[in-house]
């Protein structure tokens, strides 16, 4: 007995040991992180010895340090808003013109940035969502059952119901493509419709389309609107993809529908999104293709987009 207890107390006192050998590494690790980076903010002739020494002794730091900051400011660089000059501007209109008046099947994808004119936050330019969250600030809620199609909506709405615009695939839940008229089958919401909500029970699947925000009660995994079916009164939830979801509905994510079009597109239009969402669903891009078999890509956003070197590969 006493050699059991013996050798619980030692482990124990091993393990006490292990983490705290463990926590002053880590100290020891953050501490060298602190005088490195000090050192690094210095010009070469300001740095002390002890400086200096630092430098040489833990290479890998610094080099690791320098790393860091590269890609913060590529990530700056590319949260940054660029304006073309004016003739620059009017020459990529007129080429953005001449491509659609040619193309056979044009397909639009729309994100966040087509909705800023309706009073609706982007997500990553200088006052979106995830810009303000990443500064540690709150994000103020509108009622985005008052937001109206904006002049871009409308447009597009316009090109398609002139046969110029054959699907639109869009990121954006706040309903303003069919609000603007743009026929259902027309339309892909990748991520949902705040304003629509449906029982899966019955089938097929039926939809209730509000002119109220459905989702006050949902959330990752939750979808549970709180309303029944008046069919069958099943439970109703929402529509919506949340962050670190996989979107199943056919409708309104319709899948089928931007995948058909992306295979027979020409010409494919992105306007307001960095597409770093977008990048990741490959049968969008026909990846399956040559590079030079894949449609011709126009992109108008303020911001770098972030799908170009994935579409070059």
């Amino acid at each position: 007995m006493e050699e059991g207890a013996d050798t619980g107390v030692s482990s124990r006192a091993e393990r006490k040991a292990l983490v705290k050998a463990k926590m002053l590494r880590r100290e020891s690790e953050r501490e060298i992180f602190r005088l490195v980076g000090r050192a690094l903010k210095k010009p070469e002739a300001e740095r002390s010895e002890e400086e200096a020494a630092a430098l040489l002794l833990h290479k890998d730091t610094a080099e690791e340090l320098c790393q860091r900051q590269v890609r913060r400011s590529v990530l700056k660089r590319k949260q940054e808003e660029v304006i073309d000059d004016a003739d620059e501007l009017k020459n990529k209109i007129r080429q953005l013109a001449v491509a659609v008046k040619q193309a056979n099947h044009l397909v639009v994808y729309t994100g966040a940035g087509i909705s800023t004119a309706a009073s609706i936050p982007d997500y990553r330019g200088p006052n979106g969502v995830w810009t303000q969250l990443q500064k540690g600030r709150t994000v103020s809620s509108s009622d985005l059952s008052k937001a109206e199609p904006t002049l871009t909506h409308m447009c597009i709405r316009m090109l398609h119901k002139e046969k110029m615009v054959k699907h639109v695939v869009s990121q954006n839940c706040d309903g303003l493509h069919l609000r603007s008229g743009l026929p259902r089958n027309a339309l892909s919401e990748l991520h949902g419709n705040m304003f629509i909500e449906v029982c899966t029970a019955c089938s097929p699947v039926r939809e209730y389309v509000r002119l109220f925000d459905v989702t006050e009660r949902t959330s990752l995994h939750r979808h549970g609107t709180g309303r029944r079916c008046s069919h069958c009164c099943g439970d109703l939830r929402d529509t919506i993809v949340h962050f670190g979801e996989r979107g199943t509905l056919e409708q309104p994510l319709n899948w089928k529908g931007a995948a058909e079009a992306a295979e027979m597109a020409d010409v494919i239009l992105c306007l307001g999104s960095s597409l770093k969402v977008l990048k990741k669903y490959a049968c969008l891009w026909c990846m399956n293709r040559p590079v030079s078999k894949r449609p011709k890509l126009y992109i108008v956003n303020l911001q770098v987009s972030l799908v170009l070197t994935f579409l070059r590969k």
